[in-house]
């Protein structure tokens, strides 16, 4: 039994909990753009030299994964290679799965753990969601609020994205959908006021969870800071360590784009974490793996599908089990 079989063996409720068929299913795309190729270069009685790691450096750069975190997996294996005097290129094939768990353990390890039973975390619990107009914010919310309101949690939500059209409108949609309460203003209202109501509603309604909807004007930065320090200040008027969460939704559709507002945000809130939506519509799916290194950000939850249950909590071991499925089924074989 394999590193990675143990490991599946131990969170095998893990594994159920999160729809790991979805997640096979969704990661597809991602799938064949990287896992086919690996497969290809490391066949088998292929030679470990440096033509050969300069090949898998590639691949993976082209799987969204990036420059400077490819390179990195890379000088990792490479280092063990040596270390460990391997000689047959299959083995590399492992190595390149731990050295990417690796990375998302070593994000997860210097965050507060995150689940939808919101285990140790005191109420409400508050979420600031953050990002740019298109990538799925809205929707976002409305799978977040119906994945808590099925654990238990009585959600309120707080429509404080006033100067986008029907933007209220769409949210009421899906608090509709998701069966919970939301708070609203007129368009143009003060985004802060909007939040500070949310929250003096929650304490009033004995909700579990806040979840408030932000502009996402990034091209005005200056503006969208104080916009959402000022959403922060309101909040904490009624619970000192609000907001629990400040979260960037990023659409993984759009791959490097989508690490650059990653790193334009980090600039204008403190994220405490990312959720990447539309995997299941992808092939750059490797862009979490490179968004996570260079921000070293945890992700909270991915989108591996359009249905109101599609919104997963994020599991490493999982992403990454998924991610290399494919080869696993052909080795079975």
């Amino acid at each position: 039994m394999g590193l990675f079989d143990k490991i599946k063996a131990k969170v095998s409720s893990v594994f159920e909990a999160v729809g790991f068929d979805k997640l096979v299913t969704g990661l597809e795309k991602t799938r064949t753009a990287l896992v086919n190729k690996l497969k290809k270069v490391l066949g088998a009685g292929r030679k470990i030299d440096a033509q050969l790691l300069d090949e898998l450096e590639e691949i993976l750069i082209t799987s969204d994964i990036g420059v400077a975190t490819s390179a990195k997996i890379i000088g990792n294996v490479k280092e063990i290679v040596k270390r460990e005097r391997y000689e047959n290129a299959e083995q590399i094939y492992d190595l390149i799965k731990q050295e990417i768990l690796s990375i998302f353990e070593k994000a997860q390890k210097d965050w507060e753990p995150l689940d939808y039973a919101l285990t140790g975390k005191g109420a409400p619990y508050s979420m600031l969601i953050v990002g740019v107009n298109g990538v799925g914010k809205t929707t976002t919310i409305g799978k977040l609020s119906n994945n808590f309101r099925n654990h238990g949690k009585k959600v309120i939500i707080g429509a404080a994205d006033t100067f986008r059209a029907a933007a209220n409108e769409q949210l009421e949609i899906w608090a509709q959908r998701a069966g919970v309460d939301i708070v609203t203003q007129h368009q143009g209202a003060d985004p802060a006021a909007v939040a500070y109501d949310t929250m003096n509603a929650a304490l009033a309604r004995n909700a579990d969870v806040v979840i408030i909807d932000t502009a996402g004007r990034l091209h005005n930065k200056a503006n969208l800071m104080t916009e959402l320090e000022k959403i922060s200040r309101v909040m904490k008027k009624n619970k000192a360590d609000a907001p629990n969460e400040v979260l960037l939704v990023l659409d993984a559709t759009t791959g490097q784009n989508a690490l650059q507002q990653a790193r334009e945000f980090t600039k204008v809130a403190p994220l405490t974490g990312l959720i990447l939506t539309k995997l299941d519509g992808t092939a750059k799916g490797g862009i979490v793996i490179a968004i996570t290194d260079e921000l070293n950000l945890p992700v909270r939850f991915i989108g591996v599908g359009e249905k109101i249950d599609d919104l997963q909590l994020f599991d490493a071991v999982a992403y990454v089990e998924a991610l290399f499925e494919q080869e696993e089924e052909t080795e079975n074989q």
